[in-house]
């Protein structure tokens, strides 16, 4: 097992889960998978199921290596992708049966962290599009609440969900989800975007790291408090994930070296 989850209820402000990793190793090995592009490998390797490399995955090797790699000084922009990736293998740990949308392949991508759409396969109906922010972070509450950019813009989680909201992105939310339902047979991709965008059936999850302060059931509660008011509705619609990493930094970075030398192997066997 790499992954495993607790659930939580906050009241009615929203419900979700906190994970722990149980074998970092395996999370490692996941990792690189996703690293050289095969994301779509995870869910059956989380089955259980042997699924090979192909011996093209060699042409793949240096531009994973680059996505596990610090760009300068400042680790944010791996530590983001590592995480959202993390994010990604726990959404189809609690929900294998979602659509998804792969982890990005490049740092510091613009869109959404990522995207899960909810689909009644017996009527052929979207019921649902959950939209993803996923935080790396020692500093959960301020990213969560009060984070600014240096025009002084609110670009917390809430603000980014008020702005979803109130519509702003529902261009780049249109183009996604129809990407998404391309995949998806006997789906009409034009009803279910109508359905999405006129009855608004959309939720949200918000994933983020915390530490001793935020990983307690009041701690949480504190975390994520604020959150009826930018996802308004029922609580359903919001939902919140939370990992417990001490040292963070040196544990991505240590996570990050174990997917490297995952990946190495895949140059040394060929």
């Amino acid at each position: 097992m790499t992954i495993s989850v607790t659930p939580f209820t906050i009241g009615s402000l929203c419900s979700g889960a906190t994970w722990t990793i149980e074998d970092k190793q395996v999370l490692a090995e996941q990792v690189a998978r996703v690293a050289l592009g095969y994301s779509r490998h995870i869910k059956k390797i989380l089955e259980n199921a042997p699924v090979p490399l192909p011996t093209s995955a060699i042409s793949s090797v240096d531009g994973a290596i680059d996505l596990l790699t610090i760009e300068g000084a400042d680790p944010s922009h791996r530590d983001g992708w590592l995480f959202q990736t993390i994010s990604y293998i726990a959404a189809l740990k609690q929900d294998p049966h979602g659509i998804y949308d792969s982890p990005h392949m490049q740092h510091a991508a613009k869109g959404f962290d990522g995207l899960k759409l909810v689909v009644d396969h017996d009527h052929g109906a979207v019921q649902s599009v959950v939209i993803f922010e996923d935080k790396a972070t020692q500093d959960p509450r301020t990213f969560i609440a009060t984070k600014k950019d240096s025009k002084g813009k609110g670009v917390a989680v809430w603000d980014e969900f008020r702005d979803i909201e109130m519509g702003n992105r529902q261009p780049l939310l249109t183009d996604k989800v129809a990407s998404l339902l391309q995949t998806v047979a006997d789906i009409d991709v034009d009803e279910a975007i109508e359905n999405i965008i006129w009855h608004e059936t959309r939720g949200y999850r918000v994933s983020i790291t915390v530490g001793d302060t935020h990983s307690t059931e009041a701690g949480r509660k504190r975390l994520f408090k604020g959150y009826d008011d930018a996802v308004k509705g029922s609580f359903d619609r919001r939902r919140a994930e939370t990992i417990h990493i001490k040292d963070l930094r040196k544990w991505l970075d240590d996570l990050a070296e174990l997917a490297k030398d995952e990946i190495e192997k895949v140059r040394a066997n060929v």
